[in-house]
């Protein structure tokens, strides 16, 4: 018989989403994991198999609390959306992961179907782009983070 797992394994995945989301997959080791999270490499590779499947598992957790909750105030201007995760997911996993494409797809046809706005994804894409150089600023205004046209005009 195995021995008892000694580690919650949302709290893991918490805090996997959270690593991942501030340094993107290529920018995390599974000896960052393994630091970060305060779980033995083994234990990590016994319950997600490899640093894909904390990734995944993260990337899930972060998509089913995080963005799917909030899917409408996704190109309000007055709310500064944290989904650093599924947007780096987008443009850094999905050109080389199947299933994190077709995850990250899903969820972009959600948030245009939730908004009633098929360029709402864009809106949100280029809101993020647009603030990342400065996510570790905390003196930046979150209107300078607003869409510069309406949803749906202009773009």
């Amino acid at each position: 018989m195995g021995r008892r797992r000694s580690f919650d394994v949302d709290e893991v995945v918490e805090a996997a989403a959270e690593l991942f989301a501030s340094r993107s997959y290529d920018g995390v080791s599974i000896d960052d994991l393994v630091k970060r999270l305060g779980v033995h490499r083994n234990s990590l590779y016994g319950v997600f198999g490899s640093k894909r499947g904390v990734y995944l598992a993260a990337l899930r957790r972060h998509v089913e609390r995080e963005v799917r909750p909030h899917l409408a105030r996704a190109v309000q201007p007055e709310g500064v959306l944290t989904w650093d995760l599924l947007l780096l997911a987008a443009v850094d996993r999905a050109p080389d992961d199947a299933e994190v494409a077709e995850l990250v797809s899903s969820v972009f046809a959600e948030i245009d179907e939730a908004t009633g706005d098929p360029a709402a994804t864009e809106v949100l894409l280029g809101r993020w782009l647009r603030r990342r150089p400065d996510a570790g600023r905390h003196d930046v205004p979150a209107e300078q983070d607003a869409p510069e046209t309406v949803p749906g005009e202009g773009i």
